[in-house]
């Protein structure tokens, strides 16, 4: 049973982590005029966080495949994953 909790809990980290970068992009990451245009075509909170949720995931697969350690490092990874994710997917 204890893999399965892991497993649980990494799913729910990851999730969380995705949709934090995502608001935190969202919220901070551009200026009143970019927030105007974002919500009045529809790329509000709910798109950063998905594309958020997405970046985790694949930085953290990419960890494991890298061969980190489970640890921290792969949930840096997941971080990292998510805010190189959203950044590619505004364009910059």
């Amino acid at each position: 049973m204890p893999i399965v909790t892991t497993a649980i809990m990494t799913f729910v980290i990851l999730v969380a982590i995705g949709i934090i970068v995502g608001l935190l992009f969202n919220r901070r990451g551009r200026g009143w005029i970019g927030r105007q245009v974002a919500d009045a075509t529809g790329a509000g909170d709910v798109t950063y966080s998905l594309v958020g949720i997405a970046g985790s995931f694949m930085g953290f697969h990419i960890g494991v495949i890298l061969g980190l350690l489970p640890s921290v490092l792969l949930y840096v990874a997941a971080v990292l994953g998510a805010v190189l994710t959203i950044f590619l997917w505004r364009g910059r």
